[in-house]
């Protein structure tokens, strides 16, 4: 049932509830994800989304921090979300944000040492499978056993044949047949980065740079690639439809502060399933904070997407460059915001780098930022990060909200700029209820900051309204 966000536009199969999942409920990825065709092959780089080609000059490893190099500057989002001046007051040291996706790879040197690997829920992994730990040999697994001992998560997904063995690969993992080829997580991977890739090489100035380049990633596996022919067997087990549910409580119980999901689905009659959206309000009554993608079908059906239309997860649409929504967003009213969504620069599955675009991007992007601000402000609860994200937004409706835009367009430092501002002992308790608790108790003076708090609150009514209980109704 779930698998991630996205449809592939060349050579890059599709994992999203867009492409061929649309029909079928969910899918796992991008909904274009175009490769970055980085092929280490007769000695030539090439690169589409790069400046430049390089001939061989005998030297591979140069080469492959050209490419890397060329990945960063691909990197266009950074400034977008004003990174470098939210990184002067947070980088997300001290968060962990569980990724719900395909796995992530951890030996990517753009997010080695920052993985924590999690139980595979797909049911596909044996014990025989490649092992991918924390690239440090194994010693950072708090919870070693919470397969059973012999499932590690984050392992190859083929049974533990090398990547790219025997075929020609593009840097999406795929051969030309576009088959998967011994890669662990292409999507799982690619989101992982945008949230807390450091990069590497010389002072790191190669690779991709998530949002939050100092939290750690909890791989919590929920769904295999589109490509992956085990996928159909998967759909039809009877731990299919658990396999999200049972994810958001076990990011939950370990010590998630955010839970990103880049994937999602749905038909026009489902209204979701009762144990997601009961996992939902568990984890949010734990103090995470749930982002998910609005879905990638805004041009082909605009479907409502789940686990995107929960009511306390941070629905996350996507927009192009020059910061119009793309086509393929999904415009609906439970939308919260949009993020950079096209052109995206990521770590694959491999050790290499693609180009995709899709809400899947936006929305690790805005997990990101919910980890930035978890950082700098513990305090917060999951309903007053969200308010930050929301107020601290550029490109704001008219009318202050929009279908297609949400809030407005997410932005790193003003959103820290307005936890800032809420953070503060009146902002109240966490998750649903008596957002701002009951007041001052008889006789007693209010600090003069609270009344700053209760004016945003009113600025928000908005979001209250419309998130603040359960909706049965079409959105």
């Amino acid at each position: 049932m779930n698998t991630p966000d996205g449809a592939a536009r060349a050579t890059r199969p599709t994992t999203n509830p867009g492409g061929d999942e649309r029909a079928a409920g969910r899918g796992a990825g991008w909904r274009r994800g175009r490769a970055l065709r980085v092929l280490l092959l007769a000695g030539l780089v090439t690169c589409a989304a790069c400046p430049v080609s390089w001939a061989d000059d005998g030297d591979e490893g140069a080469q492959a921090d050209d490419v890397a190099e060329a990945a960063r500057a691909g990197q266009w989002q950074l400034g977008a979300l004003r990174l470098p001046e939210a990184w002067r007051s947070s980088r997300g040291e001290g968060v962990v944000v569980a990724v719900l996706d395909t796995g992530v790879n951890a030996r990517h040197p753009d997010l080695q040492g920052a993985v924590i690997p999690g139980p595979d829920l797909t049911g596909a992994t044996t014990g025989t499978e490649r092992p991918d730990a924390d690239a440090t040999g194994g010693t950072e697994r708090p919870d070693a056993d919470a397969t059973g001992g012999t499932e590690r998560p984050d392992a190859d997904a083929t049974g533990g044949t090398a990547p790219g063995a025997g075929t020609a690969r593009t840097a999406s993992g795929a051969g030309e047949d576009g088959a998967r080829q011994g890669v662990w997580g292409p999507h799982g991977t690619a989101m992982a980065s945008l949230i807390a890739g450091h990069g590497h090489g010389d002072g790191r100035k190669g690779g991709v740079l998530g949002v939050a380049p100092a939290a750690r990633v909890l791989s919590v596996r929920v769904t295999l690639e589109n490509g992956d022919p085990r996928r159909e067997k998967q759909r039809s087990g009877a731990g299919w439809r658990d396999a999200l549910a049972s994810g958001i409580r076990y990011a939950a119980d370990h010590g998630a502060d955010v839970i990103s999901m880049s994937l999602g689905g749905g038909s026009g009659a489902w209204e979701g399933s009762a144990e997601e959206e009961e996992a939902v309000q568990y984890a949010i009554g734990r103090g995470a904070v749930l982002v998910a993608s609005s879905g990638n079908d805004g041009d082909a059906g605009n479907r409502k997407n789940f686990p995107a239309a929960y009511p306390g997860v941070i629905a996350v649409g996507a927009v192009d460059r020059r910061l119009r929504v793309a086509a393929f967003s999904n415009r609906q009213d439970y939308v919260s915001v949009v993020a950079p969504g096209t052109e995206i620069v990521t770590a694959d599955g491999s050790d290499s780098y693609v180009v995709g675009d899709g809400t899947s991007s936006a929305a690790a992007m805005v997990a990101g930022i919910a980890a930035l601000i978890r950082s700098a402000h513990p305090g917060l609860s999951p309903y007053h990060v969200r308010m930050a994200i929301e107020l601290g937004t550029r490109r704001r409706p008219s009318d202050g909200y929009s279908p297609a835009y949400g809030h407005g367009v997410a932005n790193a430092l003003l959103a820290l700029r307005e936890a800032a501002r809420l953070d503060v002992p009146a902002a109240g308790p966490p998750g649903p209820g008596p957002y701002f608790g009951a007041g001052p108790a008889p006789g007693s003076r209010m600090p003069v900051v609270t009344g700053m708090v209760l004016l945003v609150a009113a600025m928000s009514a908005r979001v209250v309204l419309r998130h603040g209980g359960r909706r049965r109704d079409p959105r």
